[in-house]
């Protein structure tokens, strides 16, 4: 059984679709239950990966007055953590807008993906990183999971922590089917915001199982085995030789991140990440 330690998990939705592909989680501290990563020291080489949804306020451009130092500061004590517990690979899933986390002895991957790529009637955008000792990447199967084309689909509006504080706010239970969960999940006596943030928060249930198969599948490769050539747009698709993108909506979201920097640099403003 391959034991995987959670971090910053909250009601941990990303770790709840570890265990559903096999994996055994070990939740970390988190600030709703009144524990300070600041506190956790890890047993090194206990776990085989560390999995992580760290606060994206902080990075988000929705955020006016978001504290890119704060969240500087808690990719830091994720980095601590790894580096404690030696594991063979860490995922951290957080804005496309976060720094790219380097921690020594791995490469890291950066990695785009949608809910509506992983069977979900909302196209909400997570982004992810994944480190890895020997340089394997994982390749979502996103065939496998995707909704058939044949099958007639309304999109819904994404989850976001913040509708639990709107008048025209989705039921409880429609919003959890939306993030993976089972329609009579409940949070007893939590203040129904809260309950809202907590699902909102969280990576999808079904997406968290498109990533965790792609680790099993990637570890499943020989050490050594030759790793296949990615698409530069971060989609993690794999592309021939000679191609730089995999699709021609790979090729636009990568002019329109270049638009993006451009105009950062005339006026001098952070970069923004475009929505692919």
């Amino acid at each position: 059984m391959h034991l995987v330690l959670s971090l910053f998990p909250g009601i941990d939705l990303l770790g709840r679709g570890f265990e559903a592909e096999g994996f055994a989680v070990v939740r970390g501290p988190d600030l709703i239950f009144g524990q300070r990563i600041e506190d956790f020291h890890a047993p090194q080489r206990a776990f085989v990966g560390v999995i992580a949804g760290s606060p994206c306020q902080n990075f988000s451009l929705a955020n006016r007055t978001r504290d890119k130092a704060e969240g500087n500061r808690l990719l830091a004590e994720f980095a601590r953590v790894v580096t404690e517990a030696n594991p063979d690979w860490w995922l951290l899933e957080n804005v496309p807008t976060v720094p790219t986390l380097t921690i020594p002895g791995y490469h890291t991957q950066r990695l785009d993906l949608r809910a509506s790529e992983c069977g979900l009637t909302q196209r909400r955008l997570r982004h992810f990183q994944y480190g890895t000792k020997d340089r394997r990447p994982i390749i979502p199967d996103r065939d496998r999971a995707a909704i058939p084309s044949d099958r007639p689909v309304t999109t819904k509006p994404c989850c976001l922590a913040s509708e639990g504080t709107k008048t025209t706010r989705r039921n409880f239970a429609d919003f959890c089917e939306l993030q993976g969960l089972p329609r009579d999940f409940d949070l007893p006596e939590w203040p129904i915001a809260f309950k809202y943030r907590a699902v909102g928060n969280g990576v999808p249930i079904p997406m968290a199982r498109v990533i965790a198969r792609a680790i099993v599948t990637s570890w499943r490769l020989p050490r050594g085995a030759q790793s296949p050539k990615l698409c530069a747009c971060d989609c993690g698709r794999v592309v021939a030789s000679r191609r730089v993108t995999a699709t021609a909506a790979c090729r636009k979201r990568i002019q329109r991140k270049k638009d993006a920097l451009t105009r950062s640099r005339v006026t001098g403003t952070d970069t923004p990440t475009p929505r692919n």
